[in-house]
C-alpha cells in the first residue's frame, strides 16, 4: 500500500505537467481549428462567430483555467469534428487498441518464455527483419506478402482473429527478439548464482530450481521491458493502426491532428498519459511481487 500511495502521488504532478504542456503547445501551434471545421470557402463573419462560440478568442490563461476545471470534473470536452464527447470517442476506440497491444505482447512474451523454442526461432527471424525497417515499411511488406500474394490474411480493417494477426505482428516484432535475448541472458546469469547451486545441493528437482528460483529472479528485467512496451503499445500504435485501418486510439489521434481538433488531441494525450502511468504502476507492483525488496526502496 505504501508503494501504491507513493506512485499515485507521483502521477498527479506528472499529469498536470502533461496537461499544461499539451494545452499551450497545441494552442500556439500553426493552424486554425475553425478553418479546418468550416473549410476555406467560409466567410469571415461565420469564422468569427464560430470562434466566439468556442471561446477561442479568450486569452489563453482563461481558456486553460476553463479547461482545467472541466478536466477536474471528468469532462474532456467535445470534439470539433465528431461533435461527441471526447470521453465517449475514447471509450469506443480504446478497447481496439488494447486488443492490438495485448496480441502484440503475447507474441513477444511467448518468445521470451521459451527462448530457443520453435516460437522463439521463428519470431526472432521475423523480428530481426522488422528491427531493420521502419514500422510502416514492415506493415506494407506484410500486407504485400500475406494479403496480396498469398491471400492468407485480410489487408486492413477489423473483425475476427484474422484481422488482428498482421497489425499485432507489425507492432510486436520489435520486442520479440529483445525480450527473448534478455530472458535467455537473465536465466543463464541466475542459474549460475550461488543460491541456485544451493537449491540443487538440497536435492530440489531441476524444474523446481528453474521455476521457483531461476525464472522468478530472471523476470525482474523482463517485467520492466514488458511494462514499458505495453505502455508504448497502448499509446503509440498510431502508424500501425493507420496502415491497417485499425479503428483504435492511435488512428483517432492522427485524424484529430490532421483536422486540428484541439479538444480531441488534448483529451487523447491526457488519457494516453494516464494509461501509461497506470501501466507503469502495475509494472511496479508486479516487480515488487517478484522481488519484495523493491516495495521498501
Amino acid at each position: 500500500m505504501r508503494l501504491v500511495g507513493r506512485r499515485v502521488l507521483m502521477t498527479l504532478p506528472t499529469l498536470f505537467g502533461v496537461l499544461v504542456v499539451a494545452f499551450f503547445l497545441l494552442n500556439v501551434a500553426p493552424g486554425d481549428p475553425v478553418a479546418a471545421m468550416v473549410g476555406e470557402r467560409a466567410d469571415a463573419a461565420t469564422i468569427a462567430r464560430l470562434r466566439a462560440d468556442l471561446h477561442l478568442d479568450d486569452p489563453l490563461p482563461t481558456q486553460f483555467a476553463r479547461y482545467l476545471w472541466a478536466v477536474m470534473q471528468g469532462d474532456l470536452g467535445r470534439s470539433y469534428i465528431t461533435q461527441r464527447p471526447i470521453a465517449q470517442d475514447l471509450a469506443a476506440r480504446f478497447p481496439k487498441t488494447v486488443q492490438l497491444a495485448l496480441a502484440a505482447m503475447v507474441l513477444a512474451a511467448l518468445s521470451a518464455v521459451r527462448p530457443g523454442g520453435a516460437v522463439d526461432r521463428v519470431a526472432m527471424l521475423v523480428s530481426y527483419l522488422g528491427v531493420s525497417f521502419p514500422v510502416y515499411w514492415v506493415g506494407l511488406l506484410l500486407i504485400l506478402l500475406f494479403a496480396v500474394v498469398l491471400r492468407w490474411l485480410p489487408p486492413s480493417g477489423s473483425g475476427g482473429l484474422a484481422y488482428l494477426v498482421l497489425p499485432a505482428l507489425t507492432l510486436g516484432m520489435r520486442s520479440i527478439a529483445f525480450l527473448a535475448r534478455m530472458t535467455r541472458a537473465a536465466m543463464l546469469d541466475v542459474l549460475s548464482s550461488d543460491f541456485v547451486r544451493t537449491a540443487r545441493a538440497k536435492g530440489l528437482s531441476e524444474a523446481a530450481v528453474i521455476l521457483r528460483h531461476g525464472f522468478r529472479n530472471a523476470l525482474i528485467p523482463v517485467i520492466t521491458v514488458l511494462g514499458l512496451d505495453t505502455g508504448s503499445y497502448l499509446t503509440g500504435s498510431i502508424l500501425t493502426e493507420t496502415i491497417f485501418g485499425w479503428p483504435g486510439l492511435g488512428r483517432y489521434v492522427l485524424s484529430a491532428i490532421e483536422k486540428r481538433d484541439l479538444p480531441a488531441i488534448q483529451g487523447s494525450i491526457l488519457f494516453m498519459s494516464l494509461v501509461f502511468l497506470l501501466v507503469n504502476l502495475v509494472t511496479d507492483l508486479v516487480y515488487a511481487k517478484a522481488d519484495p525488496r523493491i516495495a521498501y526502496d
